[in-house]
C-alpha cells in the first residue's frame, strides 16, 4: 500500500514538473542590454541595425549637404527571412531616428486617408472658412526609404549560425534614381543544449 502511494506521489511530481510553465513574475529590464534568449530576431538586432543605417544616411551628402532637410516618404521593408518579423517597426524606429537627427522631414503616408476624410469634413459647412484647410497644400515627397531583410540559417550538429542582412534605399522621388544605399550584417552563434528528464 506504501509503495502504491509512493509511486504516486512520484508519478504526480513528474507530471506537474513536466507540465507547461507560466510566467509569473516579472520585472522591468534595460531595453538596451542585449538580448539573446533565442535564435530569432531581437530588439537588440533591430537597435544595432537601425543605429548604423541611421549614422551612415545622415552623413551621405544627399542629407548632409541639403541647404533645406529632404522631405522622405517610408513605404516598406521586404521581409526575405524565414521568420516573421515585425517590418513595420523597424521602418518606424528609422523614421523616429532620422528625424530625431534634424536632417530630415517626413511625410505620413499611413495618414493619407485619415487626411482626405478631414478635408471632406472641413469642407462640409461644419468648419470656419478661417480654420478649414484643403486639397493643394500638401509637401510632395522628394525622397523614398524603402529596403529588404535577408537571412540564412546554417546548422551542423550542435552549431547553428543565424545571419542577416537589412538593405536600405533612398530613391529620389523625380528621377527615380537611388541616390543612397547601405545594409548591416550581423551573425548569431548558438550551440544546441541536450535537454534531459
Amino acid at each position: 500500500m506504501k509503495l502504491n502511494v509512493l509511486l504516486l506521489l512520484a508519478i504526480s511530481f513528474f507530471i506537474t514538473q513536466c507540465g507547461p510553465k507560466a510566467f509569473v513574475k516579472g520585472k522591468y529590464d534595460d531595453v538596451e542590454k542585449e538580448n539573446l534568449l533565442n535564435d530569432q530576431w531581437s530588439e537588440t538586432d533591430m537597435q544595432n541595425a537601425v543605429k548604423d543605417l541611421v549614422a551612415s544616411a545622415v552623413s551621405h551628402p544627399s542629407i548632409a549637404n541639403a541647404k533645406t532637410p529632404p522631405v522622405v516618404m517610408v513605404t516598406q521593408l521586404q521581409n526575405k527571412t524565414s521568420e516573421h518579423i515585425d517590418t513595420q517597426s523597424i521602418m518606424d524606429m528609422l523614421r523616429v531616428e532620422l528625424m530625431n537627427s534634424g536632417r530630415v522631414e517626413f511625410i505620413d503616408k499611413e495618414a493619407r486617408e485619415d487626411i482626405k476624410d478631414e478635408y471632406n469634413y472641413q469642407n462640409s459647412g461644419m468648419v470656419s472658412d478661417e480654420t478649414k484647410k484643403g486639397p493643394g497644400g500638401q509637401t510632395g515627397a522628394d525622397f523614398i526609404l524603402n529596403g529588404r531583410m535577408d537571412s540564412i540559417v546554417q546548422e551542423v550538429g550542435k552549431d547553428k549560425t543565424v545571419y542577416y542582412k537589412m538593405t536600405l534605399n533612398l530613391t529620389n522621388l523625380k528621377t527615380s534614381k537611388i541616390v543612397w544605399s547601405n545594409y548591416k550584417q550581423m551573425r548569431k552563434q548558438f550551440k544546441k543544449k541536450s535537454v534531459g528528464l
